[in-house]
């Protein structure tokens, strides 16, 4: 017999990170700018499977979050870099943990593909 959630605010506070992780690229970019700012072209070169329109809208995203900001630098040329915030920093722990839940999913999946050996009769 399931149980219900008694506290109505792990449900929205886990729906919170659904929301951002289950986007396509996301988790990657958050990963990608641990290292520290970067600029679109340097996050596009990183991540070279997303396409440009991607790319702008998810950092749109994280920026409207807080997870990420975005700061103009004067120029000329003027320079814009994607940085993490401090919440979005503290998506290295989270990362860390999906990594690990990834490996052994891997592992349990290698298991299943490796073939099964049979005792012989004799």
């Amino acid at each position: 017999m399931a149980t219900e959630h008694s506290d109505r605010g792990l449900c929205a506070t886990y729906l919170a990170a659904m929301e951002v992780l289950a986007k396509p690229w996301t988790g990657m970019l958050m990963v990608v700018l641990e290292d520290g700012p970067l600029r679109f072209s340097e996050l596009s070169d990183r991540v070279p499977d997303i396409a440009d329109r991607m790319l702008a809208a998810r950092l749109k995203e994280l920026e409207n979050r807080k997870l990420v900001e975005r700061c103009v630098h004067p120029g000329p040329p003027v320079r814009v870099t994607y940085a993490l915030t401090e919440v979005g920093r503290s998506y290295r722990e989270v990362a860390g943990a999906i990594g690990r839940w990834g490996a052994l999913i891997l592992r349990e999946s290698a298991k299943d593909a490796a073939p099964k050996r049979t005792r012989r009769a004799g």
